[in-house]
């Protein structure tokens, strides 16, 4: 999961950053990576510096940038706290992450004036009228600047820090045991997953037309896979082992005025045949295929006792489909 933090002065993100790293969690914060911009170019590192730099690189790069910054530092499984959050772009990008959650840290104005007095730091402001005026700074109606008012208003959560650190613990770890299982990346259902795979199984199609693939399942576990291409030991179509194709692709034929056959095997073709070569009986499978099928394909189907094929994109060729409807082979395109 990615919490996101924003809040104002004092408001307390850097604590509620400190109660998450403690909880393993890895602390990403976007001040962090205006600083090393900031020493790359040899200036000298105040709030005023970071709020210029991190101007001049939304303007040059888009206002997510610090965003798309951030994320290349997040690895799989593991827990990330983003701080220093301050264009909206930032969090609309961040925010089409299922794994994301944003909150806002509040404390009122006068508790959060003691603890920028408490801590004594050279450049805070030392009155309220200071501190007013510095964050105005922050609340730009340029959307490629800091825009601290938009921001605030987009966080899913709101968190009060006017109490004792305890306090603010005590919230943080309710907050991350509240959403640790709402916030997981979601899992693809079944026949998306499947056609993901027949996507993949494709990829290692060696025939010059359009690559195909297709799956065979049985009980959700799949028994055989196939793409187009040539027969086993009969040299790739991809390094002229099809005359049909070669000549195609170099123009001495018209698509669909052919002389010569195809020697090409179809993905829905090869997934059956590798299934009767492996001894995997078909029977009562369902196929996940790329294509819907020719009218070739579409008798091997039907004959292998398959009883669904799931498409991802719809051929035209009435003819196959119509013989699937006829044999009683349910066919869908997946939406």
């Amino acid at each position: 999961m990615i919490i996101g933090v924003t809040g104002l002065y004092a408001a307390g993100k850097d604590s509620v950053a400190d109660i998450l790293q403690k909880m393993n969690f890895f602390h990403v914060s976007f001040s962090d990576l205006l600083r090393e911009e900031l020493r790359r170019q040899k200036k000298k590192i105040t709030r005023d510096n970071l709020i210029v730099i991190g101007n001049e690189l939304r303007e040059q790069h888009g206002p997510d940038v610090l965003a798309r910054m951030a994320l290349t530092k997040v690895k799989d499984g593991e827990n990330y706290v983003f701080t220093s959050i301050r264009n909206p772009a930032e969090v609309e990008l961040l925010q089409k992450r299922k794994e994301f959650l944003f909150v806002n840290v509040t404390a009122q104005e006068s508790v959060r004036l003691k603890r920028i007095l408490q801590r004594n730091r050279e450049e805070d402001p030392k009155t309220l009228a200071e501190l007013r005026k510095k964050e105005s700074i922050e609340n730009s109606v340029n959307p490629n600047n800091q825009q601290m008012h938009k921001v605030m208003a987009m966080a899913k959560i709101v968190v009060v820090n006017d109490g004792e650190i305890e306090d603010l613990q005590k919230k943080v770890e309710k907050l991350v045991v509240d959403h640790i299982y709402t916030l997981q990346s979601p899992r693809p259902d079944w026949e998306h997953y499947f056609m993901a795979i027949a996507e993949q199984v494709k990829l290692r199609c060696s025939c010059m037309s359009a690559k195909k693939g297709a799956i065979i399942v049985r009980d959700q576990m799949i028994i055989s896979t196939g793409y187009n291409g040539t027969p086993k030991g009969i040299t790739h179509c991809t390094e002229g082992g099809c005359v049909r194709c070669t000549s195609r692709h170099l123009g001495k034929v018209r698509p669909g005025s052919y002389s010569e056959p195809c020697i090409c095997c179809h993905s829905e073709e090869n997934a059956i045949v590798q299934a009767a070569y492996n001894g995997s009986s078909t029977k009562g499978a369902i196929m996940y295929t790329t294509f819907t099928p020719c009218t070739t394909c579409a008798k091997m189907i039907i004959n292998s006792g398959i009883k669904e094929v799931v498409a991802k994109v719809k051929y035209p060729d009435e003819v196959g489909t119509k013989l699937l409807k006829d044999a009683g082979v349910v066919l869908r395109v997946l939406e």
